[in-house]
Formats: structure tokens, C-alpha cells, sequence
């Protein structure tokens, strides 16, 4: 069973200025509780016993908040005060720590509802370690609340991932979820970089895999949507 999480909370949070001049962007509250927490409530619903959570911006404030709002999971830090690496860096920082089984990576600042079926649960189902490097969770574009792109991804019928081509629309977005293989943390470009290399490592090997969220999905970027998603919540 995969049972660890990596939960990316090291970020600026510049697009929900000014909120974020105070506290870090994890720490903003929607429909009364800070985005954290609405993620670490799904992962420990879903089964995660460890989490490990990056740190950069007003690190101490999300480090207090976190040994407080647990919810029993066993949580470890991995300390980017020094300098933030991005998503693909601090996965890399976070290896050891996450170990050598694969492992949930969830963006602290999108929010997500279960469908039909429990989320992680569905994902845990689907994973195929002998096809795949990383298993993505996606949300159809004309789903993908309060989000302005023109979408990440291809998914054929067997569930393989593609990119949008350039100055075309693509049907999938990323959701800020995914299962990742250990393996796929290896040769890091730099010391900071994006996850997008992973993926593209992955695209490439044709181990690259998604799956379309049922549920609903937020994406809380900006102080403005705020107010939206907490009507939808509250509405339906």
C-alpha cells in the first residue's frame, strides 16, 4: 500500500498577494479552514501514514501549524529556508526522506472533493508500477474550476499522457496530484528545477500515465477565487 505523501508547501503564494505578505499561501483560509489543512485532511482519508512536507516561505509558521494539524500522521519536514529548489528540486532535496517505495506528491494550494469512488484509493487501484513512472491525476478542462489555462495534457485510451502542443488547447489539466516512482528521481538538471523534467523523462519512456478525477476540483491561486470556491462548496 503506498502510504507516503510528499505535500509541496514551500512556495511564494505571489499570485494570492496580499494575502500571502503575512502568511504563507498554505496558511490562507478557504470556506474556514487554511488550504493545508483541506489537503492534509484528504491524505489522511485516503490512507497516508507519513507525510513530508517542504518549507521555505515564513517556514516556521507552516512548521507550527503542522505539528498541530496532523491528523495522526507521522509528518517530516524537508528544509528549503535556504533556498527554494521548485517542485523537481525539492522532490530531489525530499529523496531520502521519502524512501524507496512509491509515494502520493499533492500541491498544497489546489483543493479537491472525492467523487464516486475515494481519490487516493482509485489511484492506488489504477497504479501499475510495471507500466508506469508517475500516475497523474486530471480534471476534464471545462471542469477545472477557476482555473484560466488552456489545459496540460492528452490522455489516450489506455490512460498514457501526451503534452498540449503550443498555441493549442489541451482536454486534461493537472489536478496538483500525482503517484511518482522513486526511479524517476534520478540525474537532477540543476539544483532547482521543475517536475515538468520528470515528466518528460517519463513522456518520452512512454510510462507517463493519467487518470480523470470525478470529483470536484479548485484551483485557489489567486485572492479573486477565493469567493467562488467557497459559493460552490457551499452551494453544490
Amino acid at each position: 500500500m503506498i502510504d507516503t505523501a510528499m505535500l509541496m508547501a514551500a512556495g511564494l503564494g505571489k499570485r494570492m498577494r496580499p494575502l500571502t505578505a503575512t502568511r504563507p499561501k498554505p496558511l490562507v483560509k478557504v470556506a474556514g479552514k487554511p488550504l493545508m489543512d483541506h489537503a492534509l485532511d484528504r491524505l489522511a482519508a485516503g490512507g497516508i501514514r507519513k507525510v513530508v512536507v517542504n518549507v521555505h516561505y515564513l517556514a516556521d509558521t507552516v512548521e507550527a501549524h503542522l505539528h498541530s494539524h496532523c491528523n495522526g500522521m507521522a509528518v517530516a519536514i524537508s528544509d528549503e529556508r535556504r533556498k527554494l529548489l521548485e517542485t523537481g528540486g525539492g522532490l530531489m532535496h525530499a529523496r531520502e526522506q521519502l524512501g524507496d517505495a512509491p509515494f502520493f506528491c499533492a500541491n498544497s494550494d489546489n483543493l479537491w472533493i472525492d467523487g464516486p469512488q475515494e481519490t487516493l484509493g482509485m489511484m492506488r487501484r489504477l497504479w501499475d508500477p510495471e507500466r508506469m513512472d508517475a500516475l497523474l491525476l486530471l480534471v476534464p478542462l471545462a471542469r477545472a474550476n477557476c482555473h484560466r489555462g488552456p489545459g496540460d495534457f492528452h490522455m489516450d485510451a489506455n490512460g498514457r499522457l501526451t503534452r498540449r502542443k503550443t498555441a493549442h488547447v489541451a482536454p486534461f489539466v493537472f489536478t496538483g496530484v500525482q503517484i511518482m516512482s522513486p526511479r524517476l528521481l534520478v540525474d537532477p538538471p540543476a539544483e532547482v528545477f521543475s517536475t515538468n523534467i520528470f515528466w518528460n523523462r517519463a513522456i518520452e519512456a512512454g510510462r507517463l500515465y493519467g487518470v480523470s478525477h470525478q470529483g470536484l476540483w479548485f484551483d485557489v491561486g489567486t485572492p479573486q477565487a477565493i469567493p467562488v470556491v467557497e459559493s460552490m462548496l457551499a452551494h453544490g
